[in-house]
């Protein structure tokens, strides 16, 4: 999840019958209207921003499988998108993702203004790993604390650090030649946040029906598989302190003998980075996509 194009995500909502239902249903259980939230709403990371991704991509990979693609051998959801994996996946119904999601989301607006303000978690490509290496070896000489939270490629990673390094990280970076994207904020996927994790563990995870998934899950953390309702929760779990390994993700899935890759949702990441695009022939499935193609029709019974 980033910055998301509100122009086609916002038609998609509206316009498409599959998204609508969900924005309805997803409206019902927030006690507001999601699409003004989401329309209205300032922050990237806001409440209703996280829902209508949830929503967003729940929409399109149903969307996929109305069209008649092949329905997939495996899923994952990096980061944000576990809980659509939860979901796609069977591990969780829609209704509980979304009560599941809108409560994340204010905890951890209330976690990170407490207990941990001041964090941040930056994104940066075109930087080796030798390079990497050297930038946090210098914050580690000025006692800056530092985690990376995502290994996107050899050369794109997501590291999380105190706001005020923000600026010194980014020209650091320029210097290595390499290239600061985006800052996320709250920042996710670090040890450090452990406190949180088991505030949502004990406040929010008791109230929420998780089943076994009909359709393997592989874990973003370590690409490893879960069958289970136990597993598909402790991936949600340990992405607030652990960081996304996406090669793992990859290497897991091209073991297990993928080779398609159908992306459903408004992916600017993942499914373009060349770790990606090298193993797999990737199959955009986004909003503009869905409401340029019509659903197939169904085969003659």
């Amino acid at each position: 999840m980033g910055p998301q194009d509100f122009a086609a995500v916002g038609k998609f909502l509206i316009v498409n019958p599959i998204a609508a239902a969900l924005v309805d249903e997803a409206s019902d259980v927030l006690g507001y209207d999601l699409f003004r939230g989401y329309r209205d709403g300032a922050a990237d990371y806001s409440e209703a921003a996280q829902v209508a991704f949830l929503t967003t991509c729940t929409a399109l990979a149903r969307w996929s499988d109305g069209r008649g693609d092949t329905p997939p051998g495996h899923i994952a959801g990096p980061s944000f998108g576990g809980k659509a994996a939860a979901v796609h996946s069977g591990a969780l119904s829609f209704a509980d993702a979304v009560r599941l999601t809108a409560a994340l989301a204010r905890h951890e607006a209330d976690y990170f203004s407490r207990e941990q303000p001041g964090i941040i978690t930056h994104s940066f490509a075109r930087t080796p790993a030798g390079a990497l290496t050297e930038i946090r070896a210098e914050l580690d000489a000025m006692g800056e604390w530092h985690e990376i939270s995502c290994h996107i490629d050899t050369d794109f990673h997501m590291l999380s650090l105190r706001r005020e390094r923000l600026e010194w990280l980014g020209k650091r970076i320029r210097a290595a030649g390499g290239l600061p994207l985006y800052t996320m904020d709250p920042p996710m996927h670090c040890s450090v946040f452990g406190p949180l994790r088991d505030r949502v563990e004990a406040e929010v995870l008791p109230g929420l029906g998780f089943t076994d998934p009909h359709t393997p899950v592989v874990a973003d953390q370590d690409g490893t598989v879960r069958t289970t309702a136990d597993g598909v929760r402790r991936m949600l779990l340990d992405g607030f302190v652990q960081p996304v390994r996406w090669p793992d993700v990859v290497a897991a899935l091209a073991a297990r003998g993928v080779t398609n890759l159908r992306v459903c949702g408004p992916d600017s990441l993942f499914g373009r980075v060349p770790v990606t695009t090298r193993a797999f022939r990737v199959t955009p499935v986004d909003p503009r996509t869905a409401l340029r193609r019509p659903p197939r029709p169904a085969p003659a019974a």
